[in-house]
């Protein structure tokens, strides 16, 4: 058998309960996979509560990293003993082992740990389609300015070392003295402490009043009209997460008084739907983590059996860089 994180109904972290299933073998695309480290992110919390609704009951988590135990018809790029990682659809990694589309499931690196694997795929990817896929509509060059949400949580800390390597100006929020200090010793230009500061008067005094080309937004409802704010003309928001809630209902016209600005809501699961994509995109994060250009922060490790514990701390917003569950 084989011990797993499973949910009857949508609520608050005590609906998790630790469950023994069957694994299985692996159908034609899939493989089996025995986890050596699972990822914790905020999608899964989104999941939990039902705000990402699923059919229930539900298996959660999205990332992992392990070692391939069999392998099903089809599947050519992955060999029974690889290690390997990923950041999936359907949910499902918070187990000791599970059967799952090959599809995005790629060979690690042997530079890279299990720990960091299972840490980096879902939040290292993140970082990589938004810096280098979702881009305003002038292109970012070295020295532009952008700002950054959340910066010092696992997306966060990863995003202010690349953009430090792609020469860009990140300018970092977070929710302490303690954290932008983080996002500084991780490549941010700038922090803003958006609990005891307006982060939208910090952005024009740093920018010059000229505001900047994109604001990447995981928070959601707090920080949307903040956003919108600090762009400059042409500038583009892109939302990718909740944390405060949803973004409520708003008029497009208001894009058009601002300055001609563009929004989008990107997802990491329409970047990688394809398993060229997602290769391209994981070497390419492997590349900046084995050059040591981006390292991953794992600041909290939980025993499989304490994710409700894992759970309120991520919601409380008391973690930084990454965490793990340890089978």
């Amino acid at each position: 058998m084989n011990q797993a994180i499973q949910i009857q109904h949508y609520g608050g972290p005590e609906v998790m309960q630790l469950v023994d299933l069957p694994v299985g073998e692996p159908g034609p695309g899939e493989i089996r996979i025995r986890h050596h480290a699972v990822g914790l992110n905020y999608i899964d919390v989104y999941q939990r509560t039902g705000l990402y609704a699923s059919p229930l009951p539900l298996n959660l988590g999205m990332e992992g990293a392990g070692i391939v135990e069999a392998v099903g018809e089809g599947v050519t790029h992955l060999r029974v003993g690889d290690r390997a990682a990923y950041a999936s659809n359907p949910p499902g990694s918070y187990c000791q082992a599970r059967v799952m589309p090959a599809k995005c499931v790629c060979k690690l690196p042997d530079a890279i740990s299990f720990e960091t694997g299972a840490a980096m795929m879902l939040k290292g990817l993140t970082a990589q389609y938004l810096l280098k896929k979702t881009l305003p509509a002038e292109g970012l060059v070295a020295g532009d300015f952008v700002l950054f949400h959340a910066a010092a949580g696992g997306v966060g800390l990863i995003a202010c070392q690349w953009a430090r390597a792609l020469g860009l100006q990140l300018i970092a929020t977070a929710g302490s003295d303690a954290k932008c200090q983080l996002a500084i010793e991780h490549g941010a230009t700038h922090a803003i402490n958006y609990r005891t500061e307006d982060f939208v008067a910090r952005v024009k005094a740093i920018t010059g009043g000229a505001g900047v080309k994109v604001v990447y937004d995981s928070v959601g409802k707090d920080t949307f009209e903040g956003s919108l704010n600090v762009l400059r003309p042409f500038g583009l928001l892109a939302s990718f997460g909740n944390a405060s809630g949803p973004v409520p209902s708003f008029a497009p016209g208001i894009l058009g008084a601002k300055g001609s600005l563009y929004l989008t809501r990107g997802t990491l699961f329409t970047h990688i739907a394809t398993r060229e994509a997602t290769q391209a995109m994981a070497d390419d994060l492997f590349s900046a983590v084995q050059s040591g250009a981006v390292k991953i922060r794992i600041d909290q490790r939980y025993p499989l059996a304490d994710v409700a514990r894992a759970h309120l701390e991520l919601e409380a917003r008391n973690t930084t860089g990454c965490s793990v569950l340890l089978p």
